[in-house]
């Protein structure tokens, strides 16, 4: 068995705490590092986890070479992750960051540049896909044929206060993320565009607009539709939202927590196969480990996942101007975008050298 993957982590807050305890139950990996801005929260953080013996520090630089780490754990705020995973991986570190991957498109490529600049891995966790009932819907569907339409609903009345409830568009941009990358994964396909509208409902505690309802067409011609609300108290769905889904061999439904239910179009039951898998982010790990061991493409590997953030961008954009946007849109718009900001010449020159930014993430062949 090979010596366990030596780990820094950036981030120590209440994701990061979570992201300790796991690195903690996975004999895979070893804490070498906490970084924080705030050392004492760091210190503190790392004591409690029962890392006393870890060295902690203010900057990746101070600890980075010193310690030996073979990869990073990027647990900081959506704001600070192109810097922080881009300084990881053009010091030769594999990193595996947070969702969302950036808070923007257009960062979102820098950050794929530096992963082709530095030859290592950048990974995101997108802890939804991790899920063994999840997992065991998309087997269902896979079982009944492809998928004709699929939809989420998902209704929460969470009071966060802080910057999500100060937010334009909160739910968008904050949560919906979960919900349209899984719906690529159940699907198989790539969205092409969208129509969305979101709003404020009277009674909402949010700055912004709490709800929306989205239509993607997906190219193998699957039509997604989400609806969602983070002010509807009362019969609240999962955090993973209520999904459906319609394939010519028969219909699957998953409530988000429990088994999914399939049946087939004779009216038979098809029952769901739940595997032993690790979850949430102990999957992503899991997979994170296995990838920088054998060289091998995680299914959230930056290039693709640009395509769930470039989701997100489109929900908001036609939200804002009343029509439909394609995904391909947003995200050639964003590549010029990098292309006229971002400073660093090795990353400027990476993004320049792509002939076509949408067969680069992936969108098109």
């Amino acid at each position: 068995m090979p010596e366990p993957l030596r780990l820094l982590q950036v981030g120590a807050g209440g994701m990061g705490r979570a992201w300790l305890r796991t690195i903690a139950a996975n004999p895979t990996v070893v804490l070498v590092g906490l970084i924080d801005l705030d050392v004492e929260l760091a210190r503190a953080a790392a004591d409690e986890h029962g890392y006393g013996d870890v060295p902690v520090a203010a900057s990746l630089e101070e600890l980075a070479s010193r310690t030996g780490a073979e990869a990073v754990i990027d647990v900081t705020v959506p704001l600070a992750h192109p810097t922080v995973s881009a300084d990881a991986l053009l010091r030769g570190l594999p990193v595996l960051c947070e969702k969302p991957l950036a808070e923007t498109v257009r960062e979102g490529l820098s950050m794929v540049a530096a992963s082709e600049v530095s030859g290592k891995l950048l990974m995101v966790s997108q802890s939804r896909r991790y899920f063994r009932a999840g997992s065991a819907f998309g087997r269902q569907l896979a079982e009944l044929g492809p998928v004709g339409s699929l939809s989420c609903e998902f209704f929460k009345a969470p009071h966060f206060s802080g910057f999500r409830e100060r937010m334009a568009e909160p739910l968008l941009v904050d949560m919906a993320i979960h919900q349209f990358d899984l719906a690529r994964k159940l699907i198989g396909s790539e969205p092409v565009s969208v129509y969305c509208e979101s709003y404020n409902p009277d009674w909402s505690w949010f700055d912004g607009n709490a709800a929306a309802s989205a239509i993607f067409r997906f190219a193998d011609g699957t039509r997604f539709s989400y609806t969602g609300s983070w002010c509807a108290p009362g019969l609240e769905t999962s955090w993973n939202g209520r999904w459906r889904a319609s394939m010519s061999g028969g219909t699957a439904t998953w409530d988000g927590d429990g088994v999914p239910v399939a049946e087939l179009a004779s009216g038979a039951a098809l029952e769901a196969s739940l595997g032993d898998e690790p979850e949430e982010i102990s999957g992503s790990l899991v997979e994170f480990v296995a990838a920088v061991r054998k060289s091998t493409i995680p299914q959230t590997e930056v290039h693709s996942n640009v395509i769930s953030i470039a989701m997100v961008e489109a929900a908001v954009r036609s939200a804002a101007l009343g029509t439909r946007v394609t995904v391909a849109d947003v995200i050639t718009d964003a590549h010029a975008e990098a292309l006229a900001t971002v400073q660093d010449p090795t990353l400027h020159a990476a993004l320049q050298g792509w002939p076509n930014v949408l067969k680069v993430v992936g969108l098109e062949s």
